[in-house]
């Protein structure tokens, strides 16, 4: 049985290109072929879905009312409004921290509200009103959130502070007389690895006084 079985794994073949070859050389190179096809169908099949990604520098036009001042911009869909703000606009004072909504050090107002700029893209901002840190300034003057911070050495480090600023100034506008649980909530989503919330708190008290018109 052995021997007839080499026979025919030994079986002489012609293939249309003339050459002879035997049975176990005709099914290697056959299957040979069939994955050489098959590999070439897969590949195109990725090529056309690599086609039908957006290329990098196109993107589209929008509009957007950064502190008071309305910036017309071409975007790519899945930029960020932080990578907006801080790389086409210049706007630094919002920081880049974790980039995926857990820190807060990226907070800016969006409407009044306190929000991630990391976790919010830049086309979903179109048409609503933005605040950065530098919109709280009147030149070079301090806004009062600002004011508070630096009377109360509310930082350490001083990474996390502008998100901090953020989420107070946002607060104080929808709730211009916070009580010391308010301010704790208000400043929930933003982390100091330093540990200088007590002063933060301390702040914010103040930074609602200076609003009401408390003496500087």
């Amino acid at each position: 049985m052995e021997e007839e079985s080499m026979s025919r794994d030994d079986d002489v073949h012609q293939c249309a290109c003339g050459k002879k070859l035997t049975r176990r050389q005709f099914l290697t190179s056959a299957g040979a072929g069939a994955l050489a096809v098959a590999a070439s169908g897969h590949l195109g099949k990725r090529d056309e879905a690599s086609a039908a990604v957006i290329k990098s520098g196109e993107g589209y036009q929008i509009r957007l009312l950064i502190n008071g001042k309305l910036y017309h911009l071409l975007v790519e869909p899945r930029w960020s409004l932080l990578h907006v703000l801080r790389e086409e606009l210049g706007f630094t004072g919002t920081k880049e921290g974790c980039s995926r909504g857990e820190c807060g050090t990226c907070t800016v107002l969006i409407d009044n509200i306190p929000m991630y700029s990391c976790m919010t893209l830049a086309v979903e901002a179109e048409g609503r009103e933005i605040t950065t840190l530098e919109g709280l300034m009147k030149g070079e003057e301090l806004g009062p959130v600002q004011q508070a911070f630096v009377e109360h050495d509310a930082l350490q480090c001083g990474y996390c502070t502008p998100g901090q600023i953020m989420a107070v100034e946002g607060l104080l506008r929808k709730e211009p007389h916070p009580s010391m649980e308010q301010i704790r909530q208000g400043v929930s989503g933003n982390l100091c690895r330093c540990g200088a919330y007590t002063r933060i708190f301390e702040a914010a008290k103040r930074a609602a006084d200076l609003k009401r018109g408390g003496a500087v």
